[in-house]
Order: C-alpha cells, then structure tokens, then sequence
C-alpha cells in the first residue's frame, strides 16, 4: 500500500500492519504481532523523517512465506542510506535502528533499480507449530 509521507501516514501503515496480522492468525497480543508492528513504526518513522521527498508517498509490504514474516518500506530517497549508529546517551532519536536490529532475526536495505529510492526490509521468523495429537 502507499501512504503519505507525514506521520499520520506512518501511523495509518503501522495499524494496518496489525490488522492484516490479525487477519492472517496472529492476534493482537502475540508475540508476532507486537514484534512487527514495532518493527514496521520504526520503518516508517525513518521513511517519514529522513526519506521525504516532498509530494512523494511510500510503500509498504507485508508478506508471509514458509515461517517468515517480512516488512519492506520503500521511500524515494536514495542517498540517505539508513545506518545504525550509537545515540547520545541523553538524545531523543537515533535507537530506530537499534530496535530493528534488536527485534529482526534480519534486516537489510535494497536500492530500487527502476526508480530513484531505496526499500528498508525486515524479517521475522516464526517459531514452527508445535505438533498436535
């Protein structure tokens, strides 16, 4: 889905990232849930605040593939490439990343080939069901 590029825009994609995982079978209050929602607010937080391209949207994308869920936030930005850095101990921004890092069992950035941006994914491994008799 595309979103404006204000916060408004990056909070619309965060509640939708719930409900559809709501949708899909991980409730509200699941670990999968909580976990990638928190993931895709850092996402396009990033998107919002460094990857603004004025009258340009973002993109975002949830799929779900053999025990992964992935996020992938795709702004027009393409030289401002996200890296984790060490926040000031008393600064107010700069720990996104960190939390991503933290959360994902992997995350990367891809440049986009056919248009000017770059698309900042996530992914999540769920733990396999456990049998049932």
């Amino acid at each position: 889905m595309r979103f404006t590029s204000t916060p408004r825009g990056a909070r619309l994609a965060r509640r939708l990232i719930s409900h559809r995982l709501n949708d899909w079978g991980h409730p509200y209050t699941s670990s999968a849930n909580e976990t990638v929602t928190l993931i895709t607010a850092e996402l396009t937080a990033n998107a919002v605040r460094h990857g603004h391209v004025p009258g340009r949207d973002f993109h975002l994308r949830l799929a779900a593939a053999e025990g992964v869920l992935r996020v992938e936030v795709t702004d027009t930005r393409a030289e401002r490439l996200p890296v984790p850095g060490a926040p000031h101990p008393d600064g107010e921004s700069g720990r996104g990343l960190l939390l991503v890092d933290a959360l994902a069992d992997d995350w990367g950035v891809a440049t986009r080939p056919a248009a000017p941006g770059k698309t900042v994914w996530a992914e999540l491994r769920l733990p396999a069901p456990a049998d049932t008799p």
